[in-house]
């Protein structure tokens, strides 16, 4: 039997990764390293891969925007949503001395939620495409003077050692991870629909939008805006709402907001997670 393929962005070790494999811990899952998020996307999109997990958005410093792009623009679904508490670890070679430390390199957002952290101990942050991967890196150059910032698992894979744990800035640090698949099968439980919408550049056309929701009392827990890129000044609508697309005032609102459109795409219909 071949082996589910799991794809995340960054290296073993990863908070992606960690995140993959909570959720699917049966041991015929296998687990896919991709360097960019473009990679991973199409990975999914080309059926290289069965799904991936992708993070959306940090509790603390707001959304990974490049994701929010590439679900415009692939034609994937959203199937599922994972929180993971973040806890970041300052790492070195174990060879080096903490005294030493002058530089530290992560992902951005790993370095933004340190920052703090950062500018009490002077440290200067150079950002990278991953947090594993900056562990895996001071380990190849062998830099006596570079820190990472990334899990304490990545620094047992990698064979590193910690010097310092949960540095994060604020302790409730969490991070939402979309599941993306290029098959959409909804199921009668799930409870939370994420939709794509753009809107004429016309007075009152996002509230006549959001009207939609309000008149049929559907809550909605997110609204996010990106650069359509296309035109200067127009955007994509991100939203997040309670409630099955199969449910009939949910389907309803759906098709009145496509209607009044310029552009519409359902993501698909999930399972809430918990906040653990």
């Amino acid at each position: 039997m071949n082996a589910f393929k799991v794809g995340f962005q960054g290296e073993s070790g990863s908070y992606s990764e960690a995140s993959a494999r909570i959720q699917y811990p049966d041991p015929n899952y296998s687990f896919i390293p991709f360097r960019s998020f473009r990679e991973l996307f199409e990975g999914v999109e080309n059926s290289t891969l069965d799904l991936a997990v992708v993070p959306i958005e940090n509790s603390t410093e707001g959304s990974v925007n490049e994701t929010y792009d590439l679900l415009v623009e692939k034609p994937l679904y959203v199937i599922g949503e994972i929180y993971h508490k973040i806890h970041h670890c300052l790492i070195i070679d174990k060879n080096s001395s903490p005294d030493e430390i002058s530089i530290v390199y992560s992902h951005p957002q790993a370095l933004a939620q340190c920052r703090k952290y950062m500018q009490k101990k002077h440290l200067e942050s150079i950002p990278m495409y991953d947090t594993a991967g900056s562990v895996k890196f001071i380990k190849e150059t062998h830099n006596a003077r570079a820190a990472a910032i990334a899990s304490k698992h990545a620094a047992q894979i990698y064979d590193m050692k910690v010097v310092e744990e949960d540095i994060e800035d604020n302790s409730n640090n969490f991070t939402r991870f979309l599941i993306i698949s290029k098959i959409y099968d909804g199921n009668a439980d799930d409870n939370k629909t994420s939709v794509i919408f753009s809107i004429p550049h016309t007075p009152g056309s996002l509230y006549s939008i959001l009207q939609e929701f309000a008149l049929r009392n559907i809550n909605l827990t997110k609204i996010e805006s990106r650069p359509t890129k296309n035109i200067p000044w127009e955007y994509y609508f991100f939203v997040d709402l309670e409630g099955n697309v199969n449910n009939e005032k949910i389907s309803a609102s759906l098709l009145s907001v496509k209607t009044a459109t310029i552009f519409f795409k359902l993501l698909g219909s999930y399972k809430k997670a918990e906040i653990r």
